[in-house]
């Protein structure tokens, strides 16, 4: 187990070094969904995800997510599903539902798993106009597992797309770490992730985000 840790520890010191900067906000995120299978490739997902900024020391949002996913065939997987998101903004929360619709295409090229997710939202705000927007987001599962627990490094990078009001490239997310299993039916992430979203004044504004991430599968 200590090797274990050592591993994860040094990937991620890696990861920050190649992308963070100073004097950034710093983050935590928590992520945790339930599957549970229909028949062949079906299943019903429930995502549970919170995140502290200012420093991790003020809790800011919270999501509620349901979908549906279908295998078409050993390349491609789809589905949709409905999120709830609450979002502190100044003193009060604001909620933000969002229907959706997701396609993943998954291949194998020389051991290295890829995943290159689309996906589109609709965002209804209770504090701002409707907004479309779509997700694009590149996976790469790299071909080796380390100890025990299965090890898995992989890196990944997800492009946001604001439609409505404002048609602009609006985040970016990059993200490196490990995947694990802790049992048969229950896997873990831990990943560094640099989020760089532009505000409404057309400037980047990075935050250095610490995440793990915890599934079941039934």
């Amino acid at each position: 187990m200590r090797k274990d840790l050592l591993l994860i520890a040094l990937f991620l010191a890696a990861a920050g070094s190649a992308y963070a900067y100073d004097d950034h906000d710093f983050s935590v995120w928590n992520t945790d969904v339930q599957e549970w299978k229909i028949n062949g490739g079906s299943k019903i997902a429930l995502e549970e995800e919170f995140r502290w900024g200012d420093n991790a020391r003020e809790f800011y949002y919270q999501h509620y997510d349901v979908g549906i996913f279908y295998a078409l065939n050993k390349y491609w997987n789809a589905g949709g599903g409905y999120r709830h998101a609450r979002i502190l903004a100044g003193n009060s929360w604001k909620t933000e539902c969002e229907p959706y619709a997701v396609a993943t295409l998954s291949r194998v090229f020389a051991g290295f798993a890829f995943d290159d997710r689309s996906r589109l939202e609709y965002r209804h705000f209770d504090y701002q106009p409707d907004a479309w927007r779509y997700r694009n987001k590149v996976t790469v599962k790299l071909p080796w597992e380390w100890t025990r627990l299965k090890l898995q490094p992989f890196v990944s990078e997800e492009l946001f797309f604001r439609f409505g009001g404002t048609n602009q490239f609006g985040e970016n997310r990059l993200s490196s770490g490990f995947g694990l299993n802790l049992t048969k039916d229950i896997k873990a992430e831990i990943y560094y992730l640099l989020d760089s979203v532009k505000n409404s004044k057309g400037q980047w504004v990075d935050a250095n985000v610490l995440g793990t991430k915890l599934k079941i599968a039934f």
